[in-house]
């Protein structure tokens, strides 16, 4: 696990790593050339560039070595928290020391585009220290400046650069930020000989990103005309100035003495647009009135309390006041009179008209032609509201409607021969539409929008109303005329614009104009009013009839709601939130289908290799009549062996790198359904195995995840876009229009846009969703199947053979001896390969089931769950503990019976207080007296052949004070020892006490034959390793 910091030092941005690997055994503290110790957990220089650089595609940056001041204990650098050292926990820092430390120095440039590409959630065995996440958060504080274009050229010492222009508003953020900058962000600047505050620091990493930001957007830009003829040798400063700012080199070359006198007018000019560290009550404030016909707009001034705007004081007032002080409510103004006219001064600066009324002796309005009013409108008034003035516009300014846009009427499209009898059709099939210009509520022929566009004016009145007319808008309506002559749009645009707040632009191939009004008749009114208000128009269906067990109300409605978007012929996404189902909703589902509906095709099921088997078993568990097809393996079918006997099955079961793979054959069945299981294995959307499986074609398709976003918003995109598509854009247009606004500026309005575009196609459901609380159990137990690797089986089935022959010459205590020795070692085989070797190998890709553990944890704490998980055995504890870290990025806690008191209290604490999400106990040690109710998730890794003892550990979590449903996983792998146990102690759970109640010591009483029949292994419980094995030597 590699634990990322950062720095930032007025030039460079500084990435610096910790390794959980770090320090190797014995390896003592080396060090550097200038005689500092080197940190001992930090990443040396030529793995930063391997492991860090490579990971984030950080091209151009160097490494280099700095010396930082470090938290120290007695024996030296400590490592950060979240390197999650269980050896370092304990100590408390007694100092700082010098360390030196290899970092990647990345140029603004690059540090601007990796912060704000940075993923929310970290890679894999990444973690974010808070250094890295404050710097992230202020250079999106830069970017927001920048968008709202507040930035003004400067010059600092012989540069030029772009320097952010703040707000009172804008410096009160910058102070919180300054406030809350973590120590480390400032491991640079901890010498006594630095004086510089965070504050500095905030305020140069904001300049330094603005500069990047804007320097970066005007590149193949220039700031002067082009001239004819020969470069002259000697360019003026302020040319030079000028092209500096546009360049990637921002030297300017002159002498120090003109560079200086030249930066003094230019700062001073600058510094008039700061606001000024002056604190009065009141500000000046300035209301736009609009006329009632076509006259002179008003423009009046005022003084405004700064803490109640409803407190305000005309300009008129303010000059008849003949003391030095205003009082108002108990506000006291000082000095009014001075306040406003310098108010007035400055800001005639950003709204040269003012001036006029300057040449008063006591302005109180500026009365302004309708040219000059929308200029102060569009421009001025954002300009002014930056500076700290208040401003105060006509309300139908904000108002959406004002501007000119389009009214639609959408209808069903004539149905060609042979389909009248289709319910539906597919989303790129194509509707017929009429369109009305309008300007608000009123439609406008094409006869008076020539002639309004002739008037070339951008406020107009129409019926008493003023409205806006860009002229943007102009040539957009204008295009429109061109481009919508045929009327058509398809399905997916439709509903796209159907279902999306009014105010937005119509899809980008037919305008950018914003829709107005929206109708529709037909089918597409009908399925538009079902995706609008499901529950009016969802049937709520009964469990299947030949479902072999009992489904919860919640989950019939995720049945009937499947069956509700099969019927409208679209793609459904059923997230519901892990434990509450979604295997046994699409098992519903699918028999449902198959009980009401006539040849609804084979369905078609994608899969992580780890839960293959698992799908078999439940398939065969909960529906027996469900025809299943295992496409996997070596032996799998091909050519039109696969097909035929695919077109015979209800389902067919495959991996995600094999629908690549197999790509060909498995588009050669008509598919009723894809179902994608873990569906965010497509989340990259220019993957190979995305791109294979998007071309798979069927009928409907499905996603179950309960994960649709992981990390980016491109992941939700990937996936609609498999279900759906086309409905949400071409991946550019979501980025530009939903990515970018809500990933880079949080923009809520944009989220609750997207929120209404894919609301009808995903159903997510949470534990704490009160439809959902009232039908769940207190507890609810779950076998989790998954398989062995190659390598399990291997070592499982030599102990088993080894075992078989020792016993038949044994008997007594010694043949007792051997059975529980080798049940011990089959137990360890399960669990891992190196929990049984004992020779520290390494873990990754050995074990089906801490594979399935894996991909459970990364859900559950994803969605901020907490987990317990018992072992019996202390080495696969620790091993866990190591693995779980590395691989989900957050702390693990692990008691065994080494434990102390001290460190058992603090872990039990650090737990039930939220600091870290999994707590991993040995089954002696931790399963019982414990109260960790914090947990809501139960894993039993391996199996105590005792229920009460399991039942006793589960108890931790499950026991008065527990405010949450508890969820208990219990891994049982098909074909092994662990599977049929499972099944003896089901069948005599009533007895449990007295025929199981002894643990393991029963299974020594059974004859050879028994055990042989117990013991050896089954096909099923093996995978075929990694989906690489299944390229060659099919059937």
């Amino acid at each position: 696990m590699y634990v990322l910091h950062s720095l930032w030092d007025t030039e460079a941005f500084y990435i610096w790593a910790e390794s959980s690997a770090l320090p190797l055994v014995n390896q003592g503290y080396s060090v550097s050339s200038e005689g500092i110790p080197a940190h001992p957990f930090s990443l040396p220089g030529k793995e930063l560039k391997t492991q860090i650089s490579r990971a984030f595609h950080l091209n151009g940056a160097k490494t280099r070595a700095l010396i930082l001041r470090i938290p120290s204990g007695k024996n030296g650098p400590l490592p950060s928290p979240w390197l999650l050292r269980e050896d370092y926990i304990s100590q408390k820092p007694a100092g700082l020391i010098e360390c030196a430390v290899d970092v990647l120095a990345l140029a603004p440039d690059l540090a601007a585009k990796f912060l704000l590409d940075l993923p929310i959630h970290p890679l894999k065995g990444v973690v974010y220290a808070d250094s890295m996440r404050f710097w992230s958060r202020l250079a999106l504080y830069s970017l927001e400046l920048v968008a709202k274009e507040q930035f003004v050229p400067a010059v600092r010492e012989r540069y030029s650069l772009w320097k952010a222009v703040m707000d009172e508003t804008d410096l009160e953020r910058l102070d919180r930020f300054s406030k809350a900058m973590p120590p480390s962000c400032q491991a640079l600047r901890l010498f006594p000989t630095d004086k510089s505050s965070p504050k500095d620091l905030a305020r140069s990493f904001v300049d330094g990103m603005a500069d990047s930001l804007v320097r970066g957007s005007l590149e193949q830009l220039t700031l002067l005309p082009p001239k004819r003829g020969r470069r002259p040798r000697v360019i003026p400063l302020p040319q030079q100035f000028l092209l500096s700012l546009t360049s990637k080199d921002p030297t300017l070359e002159a002498s120090t003495e003109e560079v200086a006198a030249f930066a003094k007018k230019m700062n001073s000019w600058i510094s008039e647009l700061e606001p000024k560290a002056v604190s009065v009550p009141f500000r000046t404030c300035f209301r736009l009135q609009a006329p009632a016909e076509e006259e002179t707009w008003r423009l009046s001034f005022f003084l405004q309390a700064k803490d109640d705007r409803s407190l305000m004081v005309p300009a008129g007032e303010v000059w008849r006041t003949k003391s030095d002080a205003l009082t108002l409510l108990k506000k006291s103004i000082k000095n009014p009179q001075e306040q406003l006219l310098a108010d007035l001064g400055r800001a005639a600066r950003l709204f040269p008209q003012l001036e006029k009324s300057l040449e008063t002796a006591r302005p109180a309005e500026l009365e302004m032609e309708t040219t000059e009013a929308y200029s102060f409108l569009r421009q001025s008034a954002p300009l002014l509201e930056q500076n700290g003035f208040g401003v105060m516009l006509p309300t139908w300014w904000q108002r959406p409607g004002t501007r000119l846009g389009v009214k639609l009427q959408l209808r069903d499209a004539p149905r060609k021969e042979g389909n009248a009898g289709s319910a539906f059709f597919g989303l790129n099939s194509v509707v017929e539409y009429d369109w009305q210009l309008s300007l608000g509520d009123y439609v406008i022929s094409r006869e008076e929008f020539a002639q309004l566009s002739h008037l070339k004016i951008p406020l107009i009145q129409i019926r008493g109303e003023w409205m806006e007319l860009r002229p943007q808008d102009i040539e957009a309506a204008i295009d429109f005329f061109h481009k919508n002559r045929n009327h058509e749009m398809t399905l997916a645009e439709a509903l796209h614009l159907g279902l999306n707040p009014a105010g937005h632009p119509l899809p980008e191939a037919k305008t950018t104009l914003p829709v107005h009004g929206f109708e529709a008749e037909g089918k597409i009114k009908e399925m538009l009013s079902a995706l609008s208000d499901p529950s009016g128009h969802m049937e709520q269906l009964s469990s299947p009839l030949d479902f072999q067990g009992t489904l919860r109300p919640y989950q019939l409605r995720g049945v009937s709601w499947l069956m509700y978007l099969n019927r409208l012929g679209l793609g459904a996404c059923l997230a519901d939130d892990m434990g509450l189902g979604k295997t046994i909703e699409l098992i519903a589902f699918l028999l449902h289908e198959r009980e009401t509906m006539k040849g609804p095709g084979p369905t078609l099921l994608i899969c992580p290799m780890s839960v293959a088997g698992n799908w078999e078993r439940e398939i065969e568990r909960f529906a027996p009549g469900l025809k299943v097809l295992m496409h996997h393996g070596l032996g799998r079918l091909s050519g039109q062996d696969f097909e035929k006997a695919a077109e015979k099955a209800d389902v067919v079961i495959t991996t995600y790198s094999l629908a690549q793979r197999d790509e060909e054959e498995l588009n050669a069945v008509s598919w009723g359904h894809i179902v994608l299981d873990e569906a965010q294995g497509i989340k990259n959307q220019s993957a190979r195995q995305t791109q294979s499986i998007k071309r798979l074609k069927a009928t409907q398709k499905i996603a179950l995840t309960g994960t649709p976003v992981e990390n980016r918003l491109s992941e939700l995109w990937s996936i609609m876009d498999f279900l759906n598509p086309g409905y949400l854009g071409s991946f550019e247009s979501f980025r530009r229009d939903f990515v970018l606004p809500i990933e880079r500026y949080n923009n809520r309005a944009h989220s609750e846009a997207l929120r209404s575009l894919i609301q009808p196609f995903v159903l997510r459901r949470l534990k704490t969703d009160t439809t959902v609380i009232k039908d769940l159990p207190e507890k609810t137990e779950m076998k989790v199947g998954y398989n062995l690797t190659p390598e399990q089986a291997s070592l499982y089935a030599a102990v088993v053979e080894d075992m078989l022959s020792r016993i038949e010459s044994s008997e007594g205590m010694k043949r007792r001896g051997q059975i529980l020795a080798a049940l011990t070692k089959l137990k360890q085989i399960c669990n891992h390969p190196a929990l049984f070797l004992q020779d520290g190998s390494p873990l990754e890709g050995r074990s089906g089931k801490l594979s399935r553990l894996e991909e459970m944890l990364d859900e559950a704490i994803s969605v901020g769950d907490r987990a317990l998980i018992f072992t019996q055995f202390a080495g696969m504890g620790a091993m866990l503990r190591h693995q779980l870290q590395e691989k989900l990025g957050v702390e693990v806690l692990f008691l065994h019976g080494k434990t102390s008191r001290k460190q058992r209290e603090e872990m039990i604490q650090r737990f039930q207080q939220g600091s870290s999400p999994i707590f991993i106990l040995s089954l002696k040690a931790g399963g019982f007296g414990l109260n960790l109710t914090a947990a809501n998730h139960v894993f039993h890794f391996d199996r105590w052949w005792n229920p009460a003892v399991e039942n006793q550990a589960t108890d931790r979590a499950f026991r008065i004070g527990q405010k949450k449903n508890v969820f208990v996983h219990k891994f049982v792998c098909a074909g092994t020892l662990e599977e049929r146990i499972d099944q003896m102690i089901e069948q005599k759970k009533a007895l449990a006490e007295s025929v199981i109640g002894t643990g393991e010591a029963w299974l020594t009483e059974l004859s050879d034959d028994s055990l042989r029949e117990l013991l050896v292994l089954r096909q099923e419980a093996v995978s075929n390793g990694s989906d690489s094995s299944d390229r060659s030597d099919r059937k």
